[in-house]
């Protein structure tokens, strides 16, 4: 009889933490890319895929921010935020701007609401540039 409780009581809470993690909310990234030498954006594309959109986040997680309010000599090269799939779910857009340095080897990041600027380093860049913009970043 004492086993069936703690069998109930583990089912319980299998059932209680499994339906937590059901709540955690997919999301999208929406990417907008610079049409002409204007601040002018259409959108580019959606990237719905789970682990690029986790994959960005880390990236965006684990940068090296500085708070600073900077002005760039040209509008972004391209514009991204993480949106909810679900419509109703309420949350903050962060809009974040990427510029392709000169050298075509890395990638400036800008979150202007935040007053935020980073640099990445190679690695990070190309991998970002890849999965927001399905291309190459020497390209």
């Amino acid at each position: 009889m004492k086993w069936q409780k703690y069998f109930i009581v583990l089912i319980t809470l299998l059932l209680l933490v499994g339906s937590g993690c059901a709540k955690n909310e997919e999301q999208i990234i929406d990417v907008q890319k610079r049409v002409g030498e204007e601040n002018n954006y259409e959108d580019f594309h959606k990237i719905s895929d789970h682990e690029l959109v986790q994959k960005v986040k880390e990236i965006v997680r684990d940068v090296d921010w500085e708070m600073a309010k900077v002005e760039m000599a040209r509008p972004a090269d391209y514009r991204f935020a993480f949106q909810f799939k679900n419509p109703n779910a309420e949350a903050k857009a962060v809009l974040y701007e990427l510029w392709i340095s000169p050298n075509k080897d890395k990638v400036e990041l800008v979150i202007e609401a935040e007053s935020k600027y980073a640099q990445l380093n190679e690695k990070d860049s190309a991998a970002l540039f890849e999965i927001v913009t399905g291309e190459k970043l020497s390209n």
